[in-house]
């Protein structure tokens, strides 16, 4: 599918707005890949085509954290290496993927988040120079395989799974797990992005329109992440967990 203009400038402005999301909390994908099954694809190959502009968004993200002085690679490669292995098995799923069932489970699943985010106060909130144990990166590495599956199967929803391994299990403050999430998605998207191409057709004009979007979405969302901190991640999470919850289970 070669986009049309209106088409192209859809993808664009709705790549902006997943990108933003995307970065700050999660979700994005649940307003990209209903768009371009409106504007024709088939399920997998829009969930295949998605993939593109996920790549580039968190590219872009990465950028725009290292240029504000937040990287940590070494941690971000060995967690990325963990979540690879899951995300080629899911990916290999995610071309058959059928129904919307998923739909249900996903809400299921970030009202967990929710809960442990907002409801558990057992802790508080962890400084920015704060680093993990050894049991903590040992749980966070062994949940990361989970968290590629999921993200390599779907990806709808796997910033609401991850964000609180990296922030409640290893004990990251928010904006360091905005930036090792980033940075995990965008390798092991990499290797789902290659399954998919190599299963179904992709639709690479339809996604760099889409790419062009989330790239812009997603530098200003790691911006705003570190300009504004904790506060608008937190908030920005809620507010999306809540909306897509409600759509998920009342309106699948």
């Amino acid at each position: 599918m070669d986009p049309q203009l209106w088409q192209a400038a859809l993808l664009v402005g709705v790549g902006v707005v997943a990108g933003f999301l995307n970065v700050l909390a999660g979700g994005g994908s649940l307003l990209t890949v209903p768009v371009m099954v409106f504007l024709g694809m088939p399920g997998a190959v829009a969930n295949g085509t998605n993939r593109i502009a996920i790549l580039a968004q968190n590219l872009s993200a990465i950028r725009a954290f290292k240029k504000k002085g937040f990287s940590d690679f070494k941690l971000s490669l060995t967690l990325s290496a963990c979540a690879l292995p899951g995300a080629v098995v899911g990916a290999l799923l995610g071309t058959q993927l059928q129904g919307i069932w998923f739909n249900r489970i996903l809400a299921v699943v970030m009202l967990g988040v929710m809960l442990i985010m907002y409801l558990d106060k057992s802790r508080p909130n962890q400084s920015s120079d704060a680093q993990p144990s050894r049991t903590q990166m040992i749980r966070g590495h062994i949940m990361m395989i989970g968290v590629g599956f999921w993200g390599g199967f779907i990806q709808i929803g796997v910033g609401f799974i991850m964000m609180p391994i990296l922030n409640r299990v290893m004990g990251l403050d928010l904006v360091r797990t905005n930036m090792h999430k980033v940075f995990i998605i965008a390798t092991y998207t990499i290797a789902a992005l290659a399954v998919f191409s190599s299963q179904v057709p992709i639709m690479w004009a339809a996604g760099a329109a889409l790419a062009v979007g989330t790239s812009i979405g997603g530098y200003l969302g790691a911006n705003a992440s570190v300009v504004k901190g904790e506060k608008l991640i937190r908030h920005v999470l809620n507010i999306v967990l809540i909306v897509f919850i409600i759509k998920l289970l009342l309106f699948p």
